[in-house]
């Protein structure tokens, strides 16, 4: 175990980690909040319910004691003490609550910037998953591999802003996808409401397999990806209540994904080509 100290107002802290997290002795505590020992030791015992051990604090006595004893010479432990008890940072903010006094709070906030928000780091990188740099083989390996990741997020920024442009190009405020996707090269137009469908975008109202779809907007997507205009219909057998299926921003840029990642459903005679054409203003 590495034995360091920390200042803080004079206060020499010795750092201590117990199962992996940072503690203060009981002196520590006394010394900081500016009273005796004896009383946070009476403080732990009048107030025992408020303090649970493993959370607020550890006690520690032993072997793991003696262990302590010999490895963390700053912590300064008596050889005649037969237990310690150490504080985390919720019983020491819990402990200055009780003290409560400005010279307490003071030395806690003090204590939980310098004190225990501060993780000392290995001296071997390795340990933390890092290259070693001191090897001149693992360094350059580390350079070529981290130039090789710069050079693939330019290509994906790149990606990414001529995807935005063409977006920019394709969508039109008010238009179907349909409309959409009638622009984008090998795209099956009489498909592209059932593929929404198998995503869980639309649902077909009309529960009479004989009559056309009615297309809606399942809620999930309703508002983000597409919107609705309801209208009424009017044909030879009458009029209907219908909906225009109303493509959003955010569902253009999906659509256009999908596309680019060849999900949409295609014309069998496609030829393999990811183009577009601009298509007429919406009205």
């Amino acid at each position: 175990m590495k034995s360091e100290l920390i200042t803080i107002d004079s206060n020499q802290l010795p750092v201590i980690e117990w199962q992996n997290v940072r503690v203060v002795t009981t002196e520590t505590l006394a010394s900081g909040y500016g009273t005796e020992a004896s009383n946070i030791r009476m403080n732990l015992s009048n107030n025992k319910s408020r303090f649970i051990e493993g959370i607020h604090y550890f006690n520690v006595t032993g072997e793991a004691l003696a262990h302590l004893r010999v490895n963390n010479i700053y912590a300064q432990i008596s050889n005649k003490a037969r237990a310690i008890t150490l504080y985390t940072e919720k019983g020491a903010a819990r402990m200055s609550k009780i003290v409560d006094t400005d010279e307490a709070w003071s030395f806690f906030e003090k204590m939980e910037s310098a004190y225990f928000n501060q993780k000392s780091l290995p001296s071997d990188p390795t340990t933390l998953g890092l290259p070693n740099f001191l090897d001149p083989a693992e360094s350059a390996i580390a350079w070529a591999e981290q130039h090789k990741k710069v050079q693939l997020l330019g290509v994906q920024v790149q990606q990414l802003e001529t995807e935005i442009d063409s977006l920019k190009n394709l969508f039109q405020v008010g238009m179907t996808p349909v409309q959409f996707c009638k622009q984008l090269n090998g795209v099956n137009i009489n498909q592209v409401n059932l593929f929404l469908e198998s995503r869980h975008f639309l649902y077909d109202a009309e529960k009479d397999i004989s009559k056309a779809h009615v297309w809606r907007v399942h809620s999930y997507a309703r508002d983000t990806y597409l919107t609705e205009s309801p209208f009424i219909m009017t044909n030879d057998y009458g009029q209907r209540q219908c909906y225009k299926i109303v493509l959003l921003k955010k569902g253009a840029s999906w659509l256009y994904n999908q596309y680019l990642k060849s999900k949409l459903p295609m014309k069998k005679e496609w030829n393999g080509e990811f183009t577009h054409d601009k298509y007429s203003q919406v009205a």
